[in-house]
């Protein structure tokens, strides 16, 4: 059983490990991974020197703490409120409609979008119809990360919340039967009994969301942003797009994207030690 995920991790994850080599060189396909030419930290030094590196790092770091502010909690409160319907036909219902969205690929959501949100989009009629003006939804730097963290919430909210409602089912029903007698209501049933039980998994997930702090879904962002929202919307990854893809420059593009993979190494690591020391719980 361990076989098979043991030689997928070392095919697609350590192997090819070998070629970050070319961020300390000048790579030259021809030449090839062992015979370009050696520049030490030179790529590193140039990326940081860059002005457009800070923007690119405000831009990840502000939509990794939305992330984090909204995402990451989203499945935790729907988990809890569907813990709390009796109505067990009522909650399977709510829980196929939110896990929907997930089985359907970045593209397709993305699509979704960007046909919600045109000039002529439902969204803009729904405006129209109250009075109000056409907004260029996907043309306003402000709104994009809006759009972003909404899209992101509603295609992952329903399955996230699959591992809380299981770390749920391992409650204790004898606690919520005596907090009843003591007088405890639902809301203090829940702060007081559900939240603590599960907070270890809280934890644990937190810190591996935190290994991918800067790895925000790039995918979707180069399907929704254009040039007039780079202000907003340009991250570390999709300039490693464009740069390694579709400029060519492989050495730049892979120097910076060591640059995300040792600075989310660091979060992890510091995220871990905090955790440990505040409740007790950590990855190792």
């Amino acid at each position: 059983m361990f076989l098979l995920p043991a030689i997928y991790f070392v095919v697609f994850h350590y192997i090819p490990m070998v070629g970050n080599l070319i961020a300390f060189q000048k790579y030259n396909i021809v030449a090839g991974l062992f015979n370009s030419k050696w520049v030490g930290f030179a790529n590193f030094k140039l990326f940081l020197s860059d002005p457009y590196f800070w923007k690119l790092l405000r831009n990840t770091l502000m939509l990794s703490m939305l992330g984090l502010v909204f995402i990451f909690p989203a499945p935790i409160m729907l988990a809890l409120l569907l813990n709390e319907l009796r109505s067990q036909l009522f909650k399977r219902f709510v829980q196929s409609v939110a896990y929907l969205p997930h089985f359907l690929s970045t593209v397709v959501i993305a699509g979704m979008v960007v046909n919600f949100l045109s000039y002529d989009g439902i969204f803009n009629q729904v405006i129209h119809w109250f009075g109000g003006e056409h907004i260029q939804f996907l043309n306003d730097p402000a709104l994009f990360r809006s759009i972003y963290i909404g899209s992101e919430v509603w295609q992952q909210v329903g399955w996230g919340t699959i591992i809380y409602l299981a770390a749920l089912t391992g409650v204790d029903p004898h606690l919520y039967e005596a907090a009843k007698m003591d007088g405890a209501n639902r809301w203090k049933q829940v702060v007081n009994i559900t939240i603590p039980t599960i907070f270890p998994v809280i934890t644990i997930l937190f810190l591996l969301n935190i290994g991918h702090f800067l790895s925000v879904g790039y995918e979707k962002i180069l399907l929704l942003y254009n040039g007039s929202t780079y202000e907003t919307a340009d991250v570390i990854q999709t300039y490693v797009y464009r740069i390694g893809l579709l400029g060519g420059d492989l050495s730049y593009s892979s120097a910076v994207g060591i640059f995300q993979s040792v600075v989310a190494y660091f979060l992890v690591i510091g995220a871990n030690r905090m955790t440990r020391r505040l409740g007790g719980t950590s990855l190792w």
